[in-house]
């Protein structure tokens, strides 16, 4: 009975991995880099807007890739979100030396908000640019970057194209940076994990539910955001970039992705303890807070990522062939994925290992978030009811 079910599952993985592979080898190709996009002579004008909490380790070089950047009808707006550390006085000082950049202090969170949420949606409440792009205080710019987006966007002056050609939400995917092999190869498992979950080749596809958004770019027309709501609608949402982009969907708006490589650099966690507490505040919301979800996902997490290993060396016969099949898949998809994030494909050796300690921080946040009743993020607890009620 043992061997049969084994066997029924090795096939069952098996088939499953290799709808997944065919899914990522002819979805990956359809998105455009950012590199290929030509660059804009003119477009709509844009605001920039950052909402900064105790960003003083990286907010300086940040904000002077936002100052370079070669764009004309451009204001950058900073939210100051009541940072404790030496983020206001370096964006003070450097507000004194370019009359472009527009700081905002936030002393107080309003009752119903995430504190990020809010400094995002003050600052747009600020914003007078056709476009806004919502972008983390740790992102930097390559000059172009705004000159390829609103091409990709199908906004700039002299693109000609029809009415369903343009994009009201465009995304970008980020270049991530961390130090150690540890570190590089969660990155790479992420990417791989992040592509299972939003299928982002799909998010332009109108009769699709998929839908992107990735806090270090999310582009978007002014009145599309007001239409789905501002952040007032994902007030309590700590994945607000990803929700962001569901609301266009939602709305009936369109959108899209490109790779942002070498155009959008960000230097993420500096420590495996620092990234597993960054990715635990979004974890479980992820989910919606529900922990049958978190049970499906976290078996199947370990089911097509960690066992087929194992399998490969515990099992005989037919049984070992399909994890051998398995594993090939897994290596494949990985590739794909590296291939496109600029990851190394060596790293697919700590593939497995990541995947548990992914699926670790799905636990730990929903575990947490329960015993407490509370989910913390960026030095504030919040009740958890409250942050179920604010469904998307």
């Amino acid at each position: 009975m043992l061997d049969s079910a084994l066997l029924l599952l090795a096939a069952l993985t098996a088939l499953g991995l290799t709808a997944v592979f065919l899914d990522f080898a002819t979805g990956h190709r359809r998105i455009r880099a950012l590199g290929d996009v030509a660059r804009a002579t003119s477009g709509p004008s844009i605001s920039i807007v950052v909402a900064a909490r105790n960003e003083a380790r990286g907010i300086e070089a940040a904000v002077l890739s936002l100052l370079r950047i070669d764009y004309p009808a451009l204001e950058i707006i900073v939210v100051n979100d009541r940072s404790t550390d030496e983020t206001g006085a370096i964006l003070n000082r450097l507000a004194s030396r370019h009359p472009r950049l527009t700081v905002v202090p936030i002393a107080h969170l309003p009752e119903g908000w995430l504190g990020k949420n809010h400094a995002l949606f003050t600052g747009a409440a600020r914003a007078s640019g056709e476009l806004l792009l919502f972008t983390d205080a740790d992102v930097v710019f390559e000059p172009t970057t705004l000159r390829r987006a609103v091409t990709a966007m199908g906004r700039a002056s002299g693109v000609r194209l029809q009415p369903d050609q343009t994009i009201d939400h465009l995304t970008a995917t980020p270049d991530i940076r961390v130090p150690g092999l540890v570190l590089n190869a969660m990155v790479a498992a992420f990417s791989v994990f992040f592509s299972l979950y939003s299928r982002p080749w799909k998010a332009r596809d109108p009769r699709s539910r998929s839908h992107i958004g990735v806090g270090a770019f999310n582009l978007i027309r002014a009145d599309t955001y007001r239409a789905i709501g501002t952040h007032q609608a994902i007030a309590m949402r700590p994945d607000d970039d990803l929700k962001l982009g569901k609301l266009v969907k939602k709305h009936g708006f369109r959108q899209d992705v490109v790779y942002g490589r070498d155009f959008i650099v960000v230097e993420w966690y500096a420590s495996l303890g620092e990234m597993i507490d960054g990715l635990m505040k979004n974890a479980f919301a992820g989910v919606d807070y529900n922990l049958v979800a978190v049970a499906g996902s976290t078996s199947g997490l370990l089911v097509m990522n960690v066992w087929p290993f194992i399998a490969l060396i515990a099992t005989g016969g037919v049984t070992r062939a399909l994890n051998g099949l398995s594993v090939l898949l897994l290596v494949g998809i990985f590739w794909v994925c590296a291939r496109y994030s600029g990851s190394r494909p060596v790293y697919v050796l700590c593939y497995p290992a990541a995947a548990l300690i992914f699926a670790y921080i799905i636990w730990r946040s929903a575990l947490t978030a329960v015993f407490t009743g509370t989910v913390t993020w960026r030095g504030t607890a919040y009740p958890l009811e409250q942050m179920r009620a604010n469904r998307v």
